[in-house]
C-alpha cells in the first residue's frame, strides 16, 4: 500500500500545499488502491476516475499559479450515494433510481468542490439509507475490511469501509438514526453527526426530513473537524438550516489533542448501563472512560429516563416521514418506469414501478409509516411518538445542565456476520439503540475507536448539546491521544 494512502487528510493537505506531492499523484494512488481492493470490499457503487483526475489537476494548476489553497485542497473524498452530484449517478442504492444523474449539486458538494477537494466516487449504502448493515443495497452488500464475512454497519457502510480500507482518506455519510456513527464504530473509523441543521440537507435525497444529517467519516478526529468545517454552516436553500456560525470545531480538536480534559464533566447515562452491550464492547468502553478520567475529566452518572422509549418512537417517526418523502418516486418525473406500454393505467404503472424498484426494507418502512399516519391512527402512533421525542429532548437538556458531554457505547455489539440479523428486523434495529436518542434530540454526536473486542473494533459515542459540536471534538481528540487510530488486517492483493 502506498504511504500516500495511509496519510491522514490533514497531512495530505499540508503535503499538497507545500508541493511535496501533487494532488494528481495522491488521487491516482487512491484510485489504484480502489482498483486493488474494492473488488473484495465493494465500498463504491460508482468510481469517477476521469472527474477525479481533472479535479486534482485543477488543484495542481492553482498551486502552480501561487493561489492560496485550503487545508483540504487536493484531498480525495468519497460521497455516500444519497447526495446529489451533478452529472454523476446518484441511486440511493435503489433500482428505482438506477442510472439517475442529477442536474445539480447538493450544497455540501458545492462546498467540497469550492474547497478544492477531489471526489473519487459514490459509496454503497442501505437502500434510501434504511438499514444498519448495508445488506439492503440493491447492488449487493459492502464488506467490512476487518473481516470480509461481516457487515460494515449501515446505512453508510460504503463510506466507512472505503475509509477503513484506505480507499479514501475522507468520506461523507448521512445520519438519521446512527448511519454515520454505527458504521464508524464497527469499522474502527471516526463517524461524526453534526447538530441537526448545522449541515445543509439541500440535495440530500430525503429519508426522514426532521432527522437526516450529513456529516464526516474519517480516520482521525482532526480530519473530521476539518471536513465538518468545509461542509457546515448556514444554507438559505435549506429551511431547517441553523442561521448561526459553526462553533470553533477545528480549534477544539487541536485543544483535545493536547490530552488535557481538566474541568470537563462527562455523564454516563444510567439507563444505558443495563441495555445489553456485549461484554467485550462494555469492557472496551469502560477502559476508554477510565482513560478520559486519567486525562483529567470528571465522570458522573446521569439519568435520562425516557431514552428507553427512543427506539419505538424513532420507528414511528422515521417511517412516517419516509412514507411521505418516497411518494415522489412515482414513475412519472424521473427514475425507473415499469409497465409503460400503453396497456396499463398511470396508477398501475406507479404500482408496478414501486413493486419492482423498492427493496423489502424500504417497503416495510413505507407500509409502517403509512399505517402510522392513516386516519384514526395518527394521534395514537405518530402523535404519541412525537410526545416521546419531546420527553427525550427534555432528558438531554436536564443532563447537559449537569455535564458537558454524555458518553456511551456507539452500538451494543461488534460487526456481526452477514445474514445473521436480516430475518429479524428488531434485532437489526437494535444496532442503533444508543445512537437514536441523539437524532430525536437534534444534538451532535461522534463515534471514535475505543479499542477491540475479539479482534474487532468498538466505538465510544460522545454526545453534546445542540450547537456545541466543539465539545465532542475536544473529548474525542483527547481520547485519540491514548487510543490511537486502528488499522485493519491487510486485504489480499493490497500490497500492504
Amino acid at each position: 500500500m502506498s504511504d500516500v494512502t495511509r496519510a491522514t487528510a490533514a497531512e495530505l493537505g499540508r503535503m499538497i500545499g507545500a508541493g511535496e506531492v501533487s494532488a494528481e499523484e495522491v488521487t491516482r494512488a487512491h484510485l489504484d488502491r480502489i482498483a486493488a481492493v474494492d473488488g473484495q470490499v465493494h465500498a463504491f457503487l460508482h468510481v469517477d476516475a476521469e472527474g477525479a483526475i481533472a479535479a486534482a489537476r485543477a488543484v495542481d494548476s492553482a498551486r502552480a499559479r501561487g493561489e492560496k489553497l485550503g487545508p483540504l485542497a487536493g484531498v480525495p473524498i468519497a460521497i455516500k450515494d444519497v447526495i446529489a452530484t451533478k452529472g454523476v449517478p446518484t441511486t440511493c442504492a435503489s433500482k428505482i433510481l438506477e442510472g439517475w444523474r442529477p442536474p445539480y449539486d447538493a450544497t455540501i458538494m458545492e462546498r467540497i468542490n469550492a474547497a478544492g477537494m477531489v471526489m473519487l466516487g459514490k459509496t454503497n449504502m442501505d437502500e434510501f439509507a434504511m438499514g444498519s448493515s448495508t445488506e439492503y443495497s440493491a447492488y449487493g452488500p459492502t464488506r467490512n475490511p476487518w473481516d470480509l464475512g461481516r457487515i460494515p454497519g449501515g446505512s453508510g457502510g460504503g463510506s466507512a469501509a472505503a475509509v477503513a480500507a484506505y480507499e479514501a482518506p475522507l468520506a461523507i455519510g448521512t445520519d438519521t438514526g446512527g448511519s454515520i456513527r454505527q458504521p464508524g464504530a464497527v469499522t474502527g473509523t471516526v463517524g461524526s453527526k453534526p447538530t441537526y441543521g448545522g449541515t445543509s440537507r439541500y440535495g440530500l435525497v430525503a429519508f426522514s426530513s426532521s432527522l437526516d444529517t450529513p456529516g464526516p467519516v474519517t480516520r482521525t478526529v482532526l480530519d473530521a473537524a476539518l471536513l465538518h468545517e468545509v461542509i457546515g454552516g448556514h444554507d438559505p436553500r435549506d429551511s431547517t438550516s441553523i442561521p448561526a456560525p459553526l462553533p470553533a470545531i477545528v480549534e477544539a480538536a487541536r485543544l483535545g489533542a493536547t490530552g488535557d480534559l481538566s474541568g470537563v464533566r462527562i455523564g454516563l447515562v444510567r439507563e444505558f448501563a443495563g441495555e445489553g452491550a456485549e461484554p467485550g464492547v462494555a469492557a472496551a468502553v469502560r477502559e476508554a472512560i477510565e482513560a478520559l478520567v486519567k486525562l483529567g475529566a470528571e465522570v458522573v452518572e446521569v439519568s435520562c429516563p425516557h431514552f428507553e422509549y427512543a427506539l419505538p418512537a424513532y420507528y414511528l417517526i422515521a417511517p412516517s416521514e419516509a412514507s411521505s418523502n418516497l411518494a415522489r418516486f412515482d414513475a412519472v418525473r424521473y427514475g425507473l418506469r415499469v409497465g409503460d406500454d400503453g396497456q396499463h393505467s398511470l396508477e398501475e404503472v406507479m404500482s408496478l414501478t414501486r413493486e419492482a424498484g423498492f427493496g423489502p426494507e424500504v417497503k416495510r418502512r413505507i407500509m409502517l409509516g403509512t399505517y402510522a399516519l392513516s386516519s384514526g391512527y395518527y394521534e395514537a402512533y405518530y402523535g404519541q411518538a412525537q410526545k416521546v421525542r419531546t420527553l427525550i429532548t427534555n432528558d438531554f437538556k436536564a443532563a447537559f445542565e449537569q455535564v458537558d458531554v454524555l458518553v456511551s457505547p456507539t452500538t451494543p455489539f461488534v460487526a456481526f456476520p452477514f445474514g445473521s440479523r436480516t430475518s429479524d428486523p428488531y434485532q437489526m434495529y437494535l444496532a442503533d439503540l444508543y445512537t437514536i436518542p441523539t437524532n430525536l434530540y437534534g444534538g451532535p454526536a461522534i463515534s471514535v475507536p475505543a479499542g477491540l473486542s475479539e479482534g474487532l473494533p468498538v466505538g465510544l459515542q460522545i454526545m453534546a448539546p445542540t450547537m456545541a459540536d466543539d465539545r465532542m471534538y475536544r473529548v474525542a481528540a483527547a481520547l485519540e491521544t491514548v487510543i490511537p487510530p486502528l488499522t485493519p488486517p491487510a486485504l489480499s492483493g493490497s500490497n500492504s
